[in-house]
């Protein structure tokens, strides 16, 4: 009986030899079938990670070119192009050597939710405000070829406003008007105030939208003459006519008392006098993320933020010229980059652009030649002084504040030409993109209007300049 089992054993076993070939064989294709998946899909995870790299580079970059002075259809497009991922990119993406813009690529948009909610008006290319990148590329697949399938398209969309992320530091000065003109009403429906109160207000926007410290922070700490330590974006408030050193406090002190005002002196105002009322500083929010002013900072006190406190005070009597002004400006900002080598200037002037200071009010200017300092073409004297600043880098705002048709009356044919008040604020701003109009307050011109800049309140305009001094940023796609 055993030597039968032995043999039953036997036979048992040789007749199963083979069949681990048959199951290897028959498992074979699926095993080939995993390998496809694992490393092709691999290949696709990476190609997809890439074009979806190069595609929001590609739409940043076409963002920031279009938001440029002078941009257009073609230099945004070829911005975009040096960042896509076809041959000789710039961001070297090795795997997507044939990838490129799908058709219809770049689409130039005027997105709403830009305008409503930072002020981000449609004035690049096409009337447009953001930029939208799709690219495409072929995937090469290795083991799928033996299914049939050599390749996949994978497709990446990207979304860029021109404005929106925080940049580097601003040095920025903001001129304010105080001449006797600005103490008429603005009887309109943007502010229906005096002007000098509609100009600081506006001004209150500027200091509530940019940073004080990063936004890291959760406070920008305590301030050592009006600056934190680890301080973002600086602001100084200048005015003209100029005032006495010691009186300027006034229009911060909270005191009642006014600042006297002094003439206009070549070349350079004695230390005793100033154009600047409260220094450079950053202390004007307690924090990047603070809704509200710190009402213990002398600028907020300056700009009316500060209850109880008027703030910059509107009496003139010296008239209008400020091509001094703007000089003494940019000489303060050349050296608060300086001192704070990785900032940018900017340079924010308001004023209705008349020119119109007396004589006797410009002690030691030229009565004939009509260059600095003159009693003749004031007003194209300011162009050039602001022309100036913009050719040593500084970026020239100017907002006209109900500009007058006609004016600038020391400026005649006979020494250079007739200018406008509000031509004398368009050709000072650094780029048309950069000049305002606010031509609906009391006795504005309805012709001087902004092409670039539609927005005529003056908090608009100061919330559109707020956004124009931040930096191209990816948005979600879909915006509308």
């Amino acid at each position: 009986m055993k030597q039968d089992n032995e043999v039953l054993l036997r036979r048992t076993r040789k007749g199963s030899r083979g069949q681990v070939l048959i199951f290897f064989t028959m498992w074979l294709p699926l095993l080939f079938g995993m390998s496809a998946l694992v490393i092709d899909f691999g290949f696709i995870y990476l190609y997809n990670n890439e074009l979806n790299a190069s595609t929001q580079s590609a739409a940043l970059a076409g963002a920031y070119a279009m938001s440029q002075p002078g941009a257009t259809v073609q230099s945004t497009t070829t911005a975009i192009t040096a960042y896509t991922g076809g041959t000789g990119d710039t961001n070297n993406a090795s795997n997507l050597k044939g990838a490129s813009l799908a058709t219809g690529y770049p689409l130039f948009k005027c997105l709403n939710t830009l305008t409503s909610a930072f002020g981000l008006q449609c004035y690049g290319p096409s009337n447009s405000n953001a930029i939208v990148v799709t690219q495409q590329v072929k995937v090469p697949l290795l083991f799928f070829r033996l299914f049939g399938g050599t390749s996949a398209t994978l497709t990446a969309t990207a979304t860029a406003s021109m404005k929106g992320a925080i940049v580097e530091p601003w040095n920025v000065v903001v001129i304010v008007d105080s001449t006797n003109s600005m103490t008429q009403p603005d009887s309109d429906s943007n502010c229906n105030n005096s002007r000098i109160s509609c100009a600081l207000a506006g001004v209150r926007v500027l200091l509530g939208g940019i940073a004080p410290c990063p936004a890291s922070e959760a406070s920008c700490g305590s301030a050592t003459s009006g600056n934190v330590v680890n301080s973002v974006d600086r602001v100084s408030l200048f005015t003209f006519p100029p005032v006495t050193t010691v009186t300027a406090p006034n229009d911060y002190n909270c005191s009642g008392n006014a600042p006297a005002i002094v003439p206009y002196v070549y070349p350079t105002l004695p230390a005793a006098d100033t154009y600047q009322i409260v220094g450079f500083s950053s202390d004007y929010r307690t924090s990047a993320s603070a809704a509200s002013l710190n009402t213990g900072s002398n600028l907020v006190a300056a700009i009316g933020g500060k209850s109880g406190c008027s703030g910059l005070q509107a009496i003139g009597g010296d008239g209008t010229y400020y091509g001094q002004v703007i000089r003494t400006a940019q000489a303060s900002l050349v050296a608060q980059q300086a001192a704070n080598p990785n900032s940018q200037n900017v340079l924010v002037i308001l004023s209705d652009g008349n020119a119109t200071a007396l004589a006797a009010k410009m002690t030691g200017s030229s009565a004939t030649s009509g260059t600095y300092m003159s009693t003749i073409q004031e007003c194209h004297q300011a162009v050039t002084e602001a022309k100036a600043a913009a050719a040593a880098g500084t970026r020239v705002y100017t907002v006209a504040y109900g500009a007058e048709a006609s004016g600038c009356t020391y400026d005649t044919v006979a020494h250079g030409g007739l200018i406008t008040p509000c031509q004398t604020m368009q050709q000072m701003a650094s780029s048309p993109a950069y000049f305002f109009s606010d031509y609906t307050a009391t006795g504005g011109d309805s012709t001087c209007i902004s092409a670039s800049q539609p927005v005529t309140s003056l908090s608009g305009i100061f919330q559109v300049i707020v956004g124009d001094l931040t930096g191209a940023k990816l948005v979600p796609n879909g915006t509308t």
